[in-house]
């Protein structure tokens, strides 16, 4: 086993390094190809077919390098030049349907057919595009396979433009040298204009108050697009409330209620390639809590909750920087999503299989232990103290009305729980005093990728455990940042 995965990382080393010499020029041009896909199945089984293949106007990532420098999405888009079976391109993406695999209805058969669109830049010769699905064991393998003529006359060649309101908000350098970010409305009505505007310069702006964003605000393009909806906000199926908009983004996705997702993922790739875009945001217009994020394709908020500004900070971190949860106590749709004993594709949380070579090693704090303990058994058993008192208190209240106690005796049972309650948060204020020290140190904290045991999250507190939190802890501050060197060329 030991010996295939040594030949594995050597071919794989072999590879990027002779991917260093791909010339962009003579194998592509200064375009885009967008292909629209639709994903069929269910847990056990899937398909993948194309719908169309559009023309866009600007490749807007980097020409090099074009080869990923990273080992991230469970999906792998290679493109291979047909004379010389020589790999030109590789990125890795993910895809709502690749979350849907996880959840309880695919496990019992449910199929879905869910849109994807992926973009390669234009070859100037024909290719293969061959699209690798990973295992369980995150091993990639060929998935689907299509033959790209660059002149053939099905790819769709019409203008971009559907004449929204594109707004620039900050334009720092070249598209292939800059991250272009782009925030696209959903949800406005067409008095909505000056809102979205305001919108966009709130959300942009909190952006770049954080780190890393904050040091790189001048690696950043920042386009807003306007297309105004027959109606404002969004479904929220659980409520029995439907709104028309643009891109049917709808709350209750995979039955979860404060998950939403956008349903029309080609239509917002169209909207979105009125400008050079490298990762999109969508601006919900409502005041509901909640939002997501896809890796690589695009995140989604609401925009007027008090929460709002550190949500979307959050799922940005999911599709810009494919960044994990950090969290592991709130309630999530996925079955086993991180599979036992496997190394997750993500920066920020790990598996802890080879402690001597975890993957934010250089980042660690001296002497840290790994695991580091935190405090965490202590914790989470006062927290299920905390639980069956409540349910005790309940039971006995319900009671007590039942029975008809006057007003001051339900007051006095009240007080007596509150009293106790009072208690166990004091030794959880100890606990967390005892471990106070740990806050700002980088180790392995057990907890992480929706799993109480067997994932570890580099610090105690991060943005990606909590969008309480206002700040990345420096594991993924340095992940983020990684991320704005690739797309400004910087990365090779």
């Amino acid at each position: 086993m030991k010996r295939k995965i040594f030949l594995f990382i050597f071919i794989l080393s072999f590879s990027l390094a002779l991917a260093q010499d791909i010339s962009f020029d003579q194998y592509f041009e200064d375009k885009a190809l967008r292909i629209d896909l639709y994903q069929v199945g269910d847990a056990r089984e899937e398909f993948m077919t194309v719908h169309r293949l559009f023309l866009e106007p600007i490749w807007p990532e980097p020409r090099a390098p074009l080869i990923q420098p990273f080992d991230y999405g469970r999906y792998l888009i290679k493109v291979y030049d047909i004379a010389s079976n020589r790999l030109l391109f590789c990125r890795g993406f993910e895809s709502v349907f690749g979350e849907y695999r996880t959840t309880s209805p695919a496990l019992a058969g449910v199929k879905k057919v869910m849109e994807r669109s992926i973009r390669i830049p234009l070859p100037k010769k024909p290719v293969n595009l061959i699209i690798e699905k990973r295992d369980r064991r995150n091993i990639p393998h060929p998935f689907f396979e299509l033959t790209i003529d660059p002149q053939d006359y099905h790819i769709i060649r019409e203008t971009a433009d559907y004449g929204d309101v594109i707004i620039e908000k900050q334009k720092t350098g070249d598209p292939q040298e800059r991250v272009d970010l782009v925030f696209i409305a959903e949800g406005y009505i067409a008095e909505d204009l000056e809102k979205f505007k305001k919108d966009l310069d709130r959300f942009s702006d909190y952006l770049f108050q954080i780190e890393p964003y904050k040091s790189h605000r001048n690696d950043f393009n920042i386009y807003g697009i306007f297309r105004p909806s027959p109606e404002r906000a969004m479904d929220e199926p659980r409520q029995r409330v439907y709104k028309k908009t643009n891109l049917n983004a709808s709350f209750n996705a995979f039955d979860l209620d404060r998950y939403m997702l956008i349903d029309d993922n080609h239509r917002l790739r169209a909207m979105a390639a009125q400008v050079p875009y490298d990762t999109i945001v969508v601006l919900v217009n409502s005041s509901r809590y909640g939002g997501g994020g896809i890796g690589f394709d695009y995140c989604v908020t609401t925009t007027d909750n008090p929460r709002s500004l550190q949500v979307f900070v959050h799922e940005f971190g999911h599709s810009f920087a494919y960044l994990a949860d950090e969290y592991y106590q709130a309630e999530v749709a996925y079955n086993e999503f991180y599979p036992q004993g496997v190394e997750p594709l993500e920066p920020n949380i790990t598996a802890l299989l080879d402690p001597d070579n975890i993957k934010w090693k250089a980042l660690l704090s001296p002497g840290i232990s790994l695991p580091t303990e935190y405090g965490k058994e202590k914790i989470e058993a006062l927290q299920a103290e905390m639980r069956s008192l409540r349910q005790k208190q309940a039971e006995e209240m319900e009671q007590a009305k039942k029975k008809g106690w006057p007003e001051a005796k339900l007051k006095a049972l009240q007080q007596k729980y509150q009293a106790q309650e009072k208690e166990i948060r004091a030794k959880m204020e100890q606990v967390r005093k005892e471990y106070a020290h740990l806050v700002d140190k980088v180790g392995a904290f057990e907890g992480a990728g929706y799993a109480s045991k067997g994932l570890f999250r580099p610090q105690m507190y991060c943005l990606m455990g909590s969008s309480e939190r206002t700040e990345f802890c420096r594991v993924c501050q340095w992940a983020i940042a990684r991320m704005i060197d690739f797309y400004c060329g910087r990365l090779r």
